[in-house]
């Protein structure tokens, strides 16, 4: 399997969009769907508005203990019951990235808490990080969350309580696309 993805907005896809917040910064364009595609897309669908191109990759910021946890209680995507899901396109400010990798892992974990929060919203809510920095997109991350709509409402809290971190005092932009999945069995 690939590790690109392409996340494309426009009128076709599995994901239904219902939303699309500007949380900090320039927003995207509002779109009906969302699809998922595991590879790179160019040039963009004529019928997208926008395409979000980016790849897994390397946890950065995590220990091997860390990564032990994540793992044995981090679900897989894709799950039948997973219907709702949010993604967010987050770009960091350029102080974040002139600090050394470790000066930036003390805020994320040791201040922020990251993966500590992240693991209480486990198995509930699933989530795949990917990288678009090194590509040369308008974002740094983008975040996929996937979910029950029945841990919506722990979802939400887990949003409160990482915009309240130190972390994403060097957020300078951040987009919240929420989706509902039509049909389950399409992802």
């Amino acid at each position: 399997m690939n590790n690109q993805y392409s996340f494309i907005g426009g009128s076709r896809g599995p994901w239904r969009v219902s939303e699309v917040r500007e949380c900090v910064g320039a927003g995207l364009q509002t779109v009906e769907r969302l699809e998922i595609v595991n590879g790179a897309i160019a040039p963009p669908p004529p019928d997208s508005a926008w395409v979000l191109r980016s790849f897994a990759s390397n946890v950065r910021y995590a220990k091997r203990d860390e990564l032990t946890t994540l793992r044995a209680v981090q679900p897989d995507l894709n799950r039948v019951e997973a219907v709702s899901a949010v993604l967010i396109p987050i770009k960091k400010s350029a102080q974040w990235w002139e600090m050394a990798q470790d000066e930036r892992r003390a805020i994320f974990e040791e201040q922020s808490h990251h993966t500590a929060v992240g693991l209480e919203y486990l198995p509930g809510v699933a989530r795949r990080l990917l990288h678009c920095r090194d590509l040369g997109e308008p974002f740094d991350f983008l975040t996929w969350f996937e979910f029950a709509p029945e841990h919506a409402t722990a979802f939400d809290e887990l949003l409160v309580r990482m915009r309240a971190s130190k972390e994403w005092e060097y957020v300078e932009r951040e987009v919240e696309v929420r989706l509902e999945r039509d049909d389950p069995t399409q992802a």
